[in-house]
């Protein structure tokens, strides 16, 4: 009998802390159950955050990259703008040159227009004295130059007749008559100078050679071209060695 009590009591304990157990594991899962509600709960939300994150960066990326092309597009309407106002500038630049110049040329035909006006003649009469004037200028200077021939074919002619009549005349060349040495011949003891018959130069006329305001030789000229002359080594008279570049200037100059 007591075996049989005290089996009932085992089992009744046993349905007792079934029925516990049974309670705390229906707790346990009951927790777990929110626990895992609100983990969803929560990566849903952390979800929906990061989507709408993504979607707004993606705006802000939309809107940057929007940004940098008006950017863009400004800098270039500013770099043409700039660019056309420089061409507006030059070209405002130009015409005020150009309106200059015709303002002058213009008070210049004014004041020609009252030359002519004051001489009484008419414009027929003024072409033709503008024609005769240009007509003598270009005479006058047909002359000059036939002058300047004269006078080098005087100066020849004065050194033969000297030459002729055995006189111990001195060829005078102009004061500031220089020229340099282009070339020399060591062996037959001449050299070619760069200045000639159009500059003045005159057959025997005597010559300084100088290099760095130091006397080298002194020389006489036996040929003339019209740029260029020969001359030779006056004996006794060479003080070292001429090179090319060697100054000459006269030995008489003409006062």
């Amino acid at each position: 009998m007591l075996i049989r009590i005290s089996l009932i009591v085992a089992i009744v304990a046993a349905l007792a802390a079934g029925t516990l157990n049974i309670f705390q594991v229906r707790d346990k899962i009951t927790t777990l159950i929110s626990q895992r509600d609100d983990e969803h709960t929560h990566r849903v939300a952390a979800e929906t955050d990061r989507d709408n994150t993504k979607k707004e960066l993606a705006k802000t990326k939309d809107v940057l990259t929007q940004t940098q092309q008006e950017l863009t597009d400004t800098k270039t309407q500013r770099d043409k703008a700039v660019a056309e106002a420089d061409v507006q500038i030059k070209r405002a630049s130009d015409l005020s040159d150009k309106l200059a110049k015709k303002t002058q040329e213009f008070n210049d035909s004014q004041i020609q227009l009252a030359a002519y006006t004051v001489t009484g003649l008419t414009p027929d009469q003024v072409m033709s004295l503008s024609k005769t004037l240009k007509n003598t200028q270009t005479a006058l200077d047909v002359a000059k130059e036939e002058n300047i021939v004269l006078q080098r074919t005087v100066g020849r002619l004065n050194n033969q007749l000297a030459g002729f009549i055995g006189t111990n005349y001195v060829v005078k060349l102009r004061a500031n008559l220089k020229g340099k040495i282009i070339a020399v011949d060591p062996k037959w003891d001449f050299v070619v100078l760069n200045i000639g018959e159009d500059q003045g130069v005159l057959e025997d006329g005597e010559m300084l050679v100088s290099r760095d305001g130091k006397l080298v030789a002194k020389v006489i000229v036996r040929s003339i071209q019209k740029g260029h002359s020969i001359a030779n080594v006056v004996p006794g008279w060479r003080l070292g060695d001429m090179v090319e570049g060697d100054e000459v200037t006269p030995a008489h100059p003409a006062s």
